[in-house]
C-alpha cells in the first residue's frame, strides 16, 4: 500500500516509524515531514492547510490510505475532502472532530450525554466573564475555546491573574479567534492521565494509559507546553481501564454517533483523577503528542491493520496486542520556548546513540544542507523502551547525552513521581457534569 501521512512533528514521525515495520507499506510519505521522517520515507513539501495541492498529490501518487496526524487538517475538513474522492483517511470528519476544536462544544456535550467533568461556564463577553470570575466559589482554569496549539489554558492562582489572563485572551487575542470564546471551569485536584482509543465509530479500544508533563520545569513549575515528555504504562488498578472505556470512551463515541458525528480514528480523553472518581478535562480528536511517542512503540500490532480496522468498521474484530515493559520520553525544546526562540540552529549528536531501545522521534527540525537544524519550539523527543518505568527513563536520559543544540533545554524529573494509587472509581458522579450555577 501507498501511504501518505499528514504532519511534521514528533507524533508522525512515531506514526511513520511504526508503520515502516508494516511489510504492507510499499511507499511511504509525509507532509510536510522533517529531518526525521526524511530517514524514513519521502517528504513532500504540502502544507497542511493546502488541502487542494494534498487531494492532487493524493490522485497523483496513488495513495491508498491517508493518516492525519494533527488536529488543525482535521478541524479544517481535511478529512472530509479527501474521504469524497475515495480516499480511506484515518482521521475523524470536520463535525466529529469539534470534540476537540471547540471546547465550549465539547463541554456542553459532555453535559448532555452525561459524561463526568468539572463544572463550568462559557462566555463571549470579557466583563461577563470578569463578573464570573469575581463570584466563583471555587478554584478556575480559564481555556479558549478553539485550537491554540496546546498554549491556550491558563490556571490563574489569583483574582488579577485571572482578568490578566482573559483580558489576554479575549480583548488582546493572544491565541487569536480560539479565544473568541472562553471556558471558564472547576480546577480540579488529583492526577492526570491520558487515556487514548482506537475507534471505527461503533467500537473503541483503548490504549495504555499515560501521563503527560505539561509544565515547561522540573516540578511541574512554569508555564503550559505542548507537553515536555510522557511515559506509559501508568500504574493503574486491574479493571481502571474497563471502567474508564465503558463510563466514559464508548459513551462519548456513542454520543457522537447519535449526533451524526461519526468518529474514525483516535479518541483521546485527558482525564484527572479526582477523590469522586475520574473526570475529563480536554477530548482530543488525534494521537497525543508526546503520549504517540510512548504508546507505539509498546504496540506489538501491526499499526496498519488496526487503523485499517477502524476505516473498515471492523476494530472489533482486530486484536490489538501490546508489549510487556514501559515507554518514557523526554522532549528536548528550544531555549525561550514555550515564547519566542531562535531556529536553524545545528542540532548534534544525534547518530552518536547506540542503544536499539533508544528512539529519537523528531518534532520541530528540518534538513538544510544536509544538516539537521532546529525548525520550532519542541525540537526532538528521546524515547526509552524497558522492561520497567526505570528502565526506560535511564535508556532515554542515556540517549540525551550526546545531543546538542543552542539553547537546548529539557525537564530532568519526567516520571520521577509515577502514578501509583489513584482512585478511579466512577460511581460517586454526584452532579460535577453540570455547569455550576
Amino acid at each position: 500500500m501507498n501511504v501518505l501521512i499528514i504532519g511534521s512533528g514528533a507524533r508522525e514521525h512515531a506514526i511513520a516509524w511504526k508503520l515502516k515495520q508494516s511489510p504492507r507499506v510499499e511507499k511511504l510519505f509525509v507532509a510536510s515531514g522533517n529531518a526525521g521522517t526524511a530517514r524514513l520515507a519521502q517528504n513532500i513539501t504540502i502544507a497542511n492547510d493546502d488541502h487542494a495541492r494534498l487531494k492532487q498529490f493524493a490522485r497523483a501518487e496513488n495513495i491508498d490510505f491517508v493518516v492525519i496526524g494533527p488536529e488543525a487538517p482535521l478541524a479544517d475538513g481535511l478529512a472530509d475532502k479527501l474521504r469524497a474522492q475515495n480516499i480511506r483517511v484515518l482521521g475523524p470528519n470536520q463535525n466529529a472532530a469539534e470534540i476537540e476544536s471547540s471546547k465550549a462544544f465539547a463541554k456542553d456535550f459532555m453535559k448532555r450525554h452525561n459524561i463526568p467533568t468539572a463544572r463550568y461556564e462559557t462566555f463571549t463577553n470579557f466583563d461577563d466573564a470578569l463578573r464570573h470570575v469575581e463570584t466563583v466559589p471555587y478554584p478556575i482554569v480559564i481555556k479558549a475555546s478553539g485550537l491554540a496549539a496546546g498554549k491556550g489554558v491558563i490556571l490563574p492562582e489569583t483574582f488579577d491573574a485571572a482578568r490578566d489572563a482573559l483580558r489576554h485572551i479575549m480583548l488582546e487575542h493572544e491565541f487569536g479567534a480560539a479565544g473568541d470564546t472562553v471556558v471558564i471551569e472547576e480546577r480540579l485536584q488529583g492526577k492526570e492521565v491520558s487515556v487514548l482509543a482506537f475507534s471505527d465509530g461503533v467500537t473503541v479500544k483503548a490504549m495504555p494509559p499515560a501521563q503527560d508533563h505539561k509544565r515547561l520545569l522540573d516540578g511541574d513549575l512554569g508555564p503550559n507546553t505542548g507537553g515536555m515528555g510522557a511515559y506509559a504504562p501508568v500504574n493503574v488498578p486491574e479493571h481502571f481501564l474497563d471502567e474508564i472505556t465503558r463510563e466514559i470512551l464508548q459513551p462519548t463515541l456513542d454520543g457522537l454517533r447519535a449526533e451524526g458525528r461519526m468518529f474514525v480514528g483516535v479518541l483521546y480523553a485527558g482525564l484527572m483523577l479526582t477523590r469522586d472518581g475520574a473526570r475529563v478535562l480536554e477530548f482530543n480528536c488525534r494521537f497525543g503528542d508526546p503520549e504517540a511517542q510512548v504508546i507505539l512503540p509498546l504496540l506489538e500490532s501491526d499499526l496498519l491493520d488496526v487503523f485499517e480496522a477502524c476505516v473498515n468498521g471492523t476494530l472489533a474484530r482486530c486484536d490489538v496486542k501490546w508489549k510487556r515493559g514501559a515507554a518514557a520520553c523526554v522532549v528536548l525544546a528550544s531555549g525561550g520556548y514555550p515564547n519566542k526562540y531562535a531556529t536553524e540552529l545545528p542540532i548534534h549528536g544525534l547518530d552518536a546513540m547506540q542503544n536499539r531501545n533508544a528512539i529519537i522521534f523528531h518534532a520541530g527540525t528540518k534538513l538544510q544542507n544536509g544538516q539537521a537544524v532546529t525548525n520550532g519550539g519542541r525540537v526532538l523527543c528521546v524515547t526509552g523502551v524497558g522492561k520497567n518505568l526505570g528502565d526506560a527513563l535511564d535508556t532515554a536520559y542515556t540517549a540525551i547525552r550526546p545531543i546538542r543544540f543552542e539553547g537546548m533545554q529539557y525537564r530532568r524529573d519526567i516520571g520521577a513521581r509515577p502514578l501509583t494509587s489513584p482512585n478511579p472509581s466512577l460511581s460517586r458522579r454526584g452532579t460535577s457534569s453540570q455547569p455550576s450555577p
